[in-house]
């Protein structure tokens, strides 16, 4: 049988059977011109070996992809155990604690978790802790299992286009979490006019107000019936409010939340332990005011550094668990580069489809949501943001200032923020970083790591096209020609491209080279590394792409633009930006790497005219 018959008859992939045959691990397989052939009655290869003879213990467990209900990751699939975040809480007995992690990097399990350790219930629920490491830290953490009435919330799929579709969706789910507790409604310790609220709540028709202070009240209840104060979880709190900023309605849902948390946390003597999730923290004075019990935890705090995220040993050990640990290097190319704290992290839902598709690297992060805070980010992105994503894209650090607290409303005021969310959620990691006099952060910061480096190529070339600076047609195009040498098919493409977006330039001449510059990386960036702006010879050059493997050619290429210049003027100013090359010897490097075949490319801009010159 060939190599398909013989994966779909043992369930895994193709790529994984020519491996075992390569290995020796098939009896009798034998490799011919049109790939391998296997003997009909060959038995699937049990013992995991590989070539050097060792064994590797092979997981038959299904991985957990969008799974966030602990019961069933813990019980029924790979589980990575991060329940000794429960040991931390308890050790640290803060009150309220916010939780900021990027999407994807496990906050709902990690929550869901916390919910099924300490909620009261009427089934044994430590059985899903007994061989976890929160049961080997000790008695004096399990004596806390099963011991508190818990309200829990997650606002993940509060995504909504009016505030008023958002309150209908906060009231269904604050109808559905008081439906999990409708036995208070037959306590002997509720008064009459505190089961009439509850069953507003059930039936919704709850005003916005009472709505509002639903969270107090349930605490109150739930302590006179339970004689314990509960634990309230909120996951994912800040997504309806990266809504409400996208959609045109952030006041509303701010000034709501500001209540409802207000209520929740703020001298709230029926709490035992608040806890929260999101992206970012919305800033003190615009959610959290006069909230000064909570401790904030974000990827540049030292605690909790481990519990969120998969560690480099939690990698080597899934890897391992489904022979793929010849894989980490792999692995860690595409989906490590995160630091929160001190501790390196990779990404998890990466880690996880990477290991299911049998270690195919791929975007998988890219696929989780639609990146809106990247697509707000280039929404009121200035020509100084688009020209450091530039320099992100070439794979080279900047210097920002970070500071924790966010305020959506200031992103257009204060271009710093950008580099504060993108950080934050999931598509920046910090290389160095210094503690400034007030609190924040000075970094430097890059891309992530290659996963999300695709995204950002995406990401910004969707963007060119939405605004019209620039089409996909016209990048391939642009691409192809640089790749032939057709400078004929260059100029047409160019010269088209400005036909179609004079308003654009009547705007600035230099958006324009951002816009070719980062097109130019969406579709070239796998054969040639891209520099701009940097220092070369005795200058510094505008554009090199430099190649990544000796079949390529190296590019250089210079541009210059004036005003109302006729077509002579715009020739020899080309001929000008190639002398330039020359002149400044911004080939050396290329030189002293041993590229062969460099070609150097003038272009002089005028209004809607263009002139190359090439050698």
């Amino acid at each position: 049988m060939k190599i398909n018959e013989a994966a779909k008859i043992w369930n895994i992939s193709e790529r994984t059977v020519r491996n075992m045959c390569a290995e020796g691990k098939v009896p009798g397989a034998v490799k011919e011109s049109d790939g391998w052939k296997i003997p009909d009655d060959a038995i699937k290869p049990q013992d995991g070996r590989v070539k050097s003879g060792e064994y590797i213990k092979t997981s038959s467990k299904a991985l957990p992809i969008g799974i966030s209900d602990y019961v069933r990751a813990e019980s029924e699939y790979y589980y990575v155990d991060k329940t000794l975040l429960i040991k931390e809480i308890l050790d640290k007995k803060t009150l309220v604690t916010l939780f900021t992690r990027p999407r994807r990097f496990g906050k709902t399990l990690n929550m869901d978790m916390l919910r099924v350790f300490f909620e009261k219930s009427e089934v044994d629920t430590s059985v899903y802790f007994k061989n976890r490491n929160i049961a080997k830290a000790g008695r004096r953490y399990m004596d806390h299992q099963g011991k508190y009435p818990v309200i829990f919330l997650s606002f993940k799929d509060v995504k909504f286009d009016s505030w008023q579709e958002t309150l209908d969706k906060i009231a269904e789910l604050l109808q559905i979490e008081f439906g999990r507790h409708r036995d208070l409604l037959s306590s002997d310790f509720l008064a009459d006019y505190e089961k009439d609220y509850y069953r507003k709540i059930l039936n919704k028709t709850a005003s916005k107000v009472e709505l509002s202070s639903s969270l107090e009240n349930l605490s109150r209840m739930m302590f006179n019936h339970y004689k314990v104060a509960p634990i309230i979880i909120i996951d994912e709190y800040d997504t309806p409010i990266q809504e409400g900023y996208s959609k045109d309605f952030y006041d509303e849902i701010v000034d709501f939340m500001r209540n409802f948390f207000s209520g929740a946390f703020k001298d709230n003597k029926y709490l035992t332990y608040g806890f929260l999730t999101g992206i970012v923290r919305i800033a003190q004075e615009s959610i959290f005011s006069g909230l000064n019990n909570i401790s904030v935890n974000t990827i540049l705090d030292d605690d909790y550094s481990d519990c969120f995220g998969f560690t480099i040993n939690d990698v080597k050990k899934i890897l391992s668990s489904y022979s793929l640990s010849n894989k980490i290097d792999e692995a860690k190319e595409w989906y490590d580069g995160y630091c929160f704290g001190n501790t390196e992290i990779y990404n998890p839902w990466s880690i996880i489809n990477y290991v299911a598709k049998d270690g195919l690297p791929q975007a998988y992060w890219v696929s989780t949501g639609k990146n809106e805070i990247l697509v707000d980010i280039l929404r009121v992105a200035t020509e100084d943001v688009f020209s450091k994503l530039d320099i992100l894209l070439q794979g080279n650090a900047i210097l920002v200032r970070v500071n924790p607290n966010i305020v959506y409303g200031s992103l257009t005021s204060e271009p710093s923020n950008i580099y504060n969310l993108l950080l934050v959620a999931g598509y920046l990691k910090i290389v160095k970083k210094t503690i400034l006099s007030d609190g924040s952060y000075q970094c430097e910061v890059m891309i992530a790591n290659r996963e999300i480096t695709s995204v950002f190529k995406m990401e910004i070339l969707n963007h060119m096209i939405q605004i019209g600076t620039i089409q996909y047609s016209t990048a391939d195009r642009v691409a192809e020609s640089l790749y032939s040498k057709d400078y004929d098919m260059l100029k047409q493409v160019l010269s088209e491209y400005m036909d179609r977006s004079m308003s654009y330039y009547d705007a600035g001449a230099e958006g324009f080279y951002h816009g070719l510059t980062l097109g130019i990386v969406a579709l070239m960036d796998n054969h040639y590394r891209i520099k701009s702006n940097r220092e070369s010879g005795e200058g510094r050059f505008d554009l090199v792409l430099f190649p990544r493997e000796q079949r390529y050619h190296g590019i250089i290429m210079e541009f210059k633009w004036g005003k109302n210049l006729n077509t002579n003027e715009i020739k020899a100013m080309a001929q000008d930006a190639l002398g330039q090359i020359d002149e400044k010897r911004y080939e050396v490097e290329m030189l002293d790497a041993g590229v062969d075949g460099i070609v150097k490319i003038g272009i002089a801009f005028s209004g809607k005219r263009l002139e190359i010159a090439y050698a």
